[in-house]
């Protein structure tokens, strides 16, 4: 199929043509660090904050409470792998070229993309993760979704991506992670309710007070847990 329109009259290109020129007034480390930032580091932010948001859903008062809520934390990073492949034969079907393939003048900071342009992979992963937070925990899930703007962003930046690549990104990333919800809750918070009754293992899903602190333990757990406001869609 015919790639999407590459115009230098499309309002795409043009907005492509801003946000990369910053690339070009912006100091050598300046590019080199954002280049850097928008290829791994946001990616590796968002995973990190997974982590952070599991061990904090961990510290419920009841297992059922755990089990939902590390339930929700685990579909962040699986709506991200089933957007990835769902994105392969998007990708496949429209075929849109890199943008610096097809336009002169561009800042390329990243070398080295052979595959299809639309829609954006690091945006869908980054988008997915962040709406996947968001169902689990809507502080953590506000700091994901800005983090996926901003990598977003720096794809443009990058001279890597048309905006509308990135905007189909986000758009697929949240279908996956908000559509397919119920469903994946359905299914995940029963697997994790059986890990939490478990032995050792049981800590991956509920880090269960001990003795006298049991009756202190919802009081307590509300510094290092989530309170009612900050619960997620899954709550």
């Amino acid at each position: 199929m015919a790639g999407l329109d590459t115009t230098g009259s499309n309002p795409d290109v043009s907005l492509l043509y801003d946000i990369n020129g910053l690339a070009e007034d912006s100091p050598g480390w300046l590019a080199k660090s954002v280049a850097f930032v928008g290829e791994y580091g946001l990616l590796l932010a968002l995973v990190l904050l997974v982590v952070w948001c599991w061990w904090g859903q961990r510290k419920r008062a009841t297992l059922d409470d755990a089990a939902s809520s590390v339930a929700a934390v685990v579909w962040a990073p699986l709506a991200a792998g089933i957007a990835v492949l769902v994105n392969v034969p998007i990708r496949g079907f429209v075929e849109r070229r890199r943008p610096f393939k097809d336009h002169d003048g561009l800042e390329l900071l990243v070398h080295g993309k052979t595959d299809f342009s639309f829609v954006s992979d690091h945006a869908t992963l980054a988008m997915a993760l962040g709406v996947g937070l968001f169902v689990a925990n809507r502080k953590f899930g506000l700091v994901g979704i800005a983090l996926a703007l901003l990598e977003g962003f720096c794809r443009v930046f990058m001279g890597v991506h048309y905006p509308t690549d990135v905007v189909g990104g986000f758009a697929l990333g949240t279908a996956v992670a908000l559509l397919l919800s119920p469903l994946a809750m359905a299914l995940l918070t029963p697997v994790a309710k059986a890990v939490g009754g478990t032995g050792r293992g049981g800590r991956l899903v509920w880090a269960k007070p001990r003795g006298e602190d049991v009756a202190e333990f919802p009081q307590r757990a509300a510094s290092g847990a989530a309170g009612p406001d900050e619960r997620g869609l899954a709550a």
